[in-house]
């Protein structure tokens, strides 16, 4: 698809960090029916995407703009991507660009990147956003010990609520695999959370 590809940006908010985050908005400028799907996908979908990324290991100062990294590419497949396999195609592209974005981090110091997690996060009190601030750590901690195809199948199984089904058919794997995935991602989860608690 050859359609030019313009950009807008305006306040969205995640149902993760419960803050407004400006993000550029991908619009096909033709035909008009893409650019509605497109605004679309990206109004079902942003909220997904953008946990989905946190949770592949994108660093949260790296996440907007990965985000928006796969909603251009979505801008850019439009007409290629099938009718309720949407939110399939924007996870898979989700994977590449966290393998990316992981990838190219940890060339770069990562000491300040998580600063911001504390800030912004309305809470009736202080304690409790420091709790959801260190439980949001923790579960990063965990995750990151598991390696990317388990990661993903875990993260729709446990945190999104997936079906196995689903998962399948969202990867483009047999049930077989997904089921044995989320097995050893489950032990690996466990063995960690155990590590974790007998440091501390």
């Amino acid at each position: 698809m050859n359609a030019r590809t313009t950009w807008i940006t305006e306040p969205v908010t995640s149902s993760v960090s419960e803050t407004t985050l400006p993000i550029a908005v991908p619009r096909v400028a033709a035909p008009a029916v893409a650019d509605a799907r497109l605004r679309a996908m990206f109004d079902t979908n942003f909220s997904f995407v953008w946990r989905s990324l946190r949770r592949l290991g994108v660093p949260s100062g790296a996440t907007d703009d990965a985000t928006q990294e796969v909603f251009l590419v979505a801008s850019k497949r439009i007409a290629d991507i099938e009718h309720g396999r949407e939110r399939s195609f924007l996870f898979a592209t989700a994977l590449r660009v966290a393998s990316n974005a992981r990838r190219a981090f940890a060339r770069r110091d990562a000491r300040h990147d998580d600063a911001l997690e504390a800030v912004a996060d309305p809470a009736p009190s202080p304690d409790q956003l420091a709790d959801r601030a260190k439980a949001r750590a923790l579960l990063d901690r965990v995750l990151a010990v598991l390696d990317l195809d388990l990661r993903a199948v875990f993260v729709l199984y446990e945190l999104e609520e997936m079906s196995m089904a689903d998962i399948a058919t969202t990867l483009e794997l047999a049930p077989g695999t997904v089921a044995s995935r989320l097995r050893r991602a489950r032990e690996a989860f466990r063995a960690e959370v155990a590590r974790l608690q007998g440091a501390a």
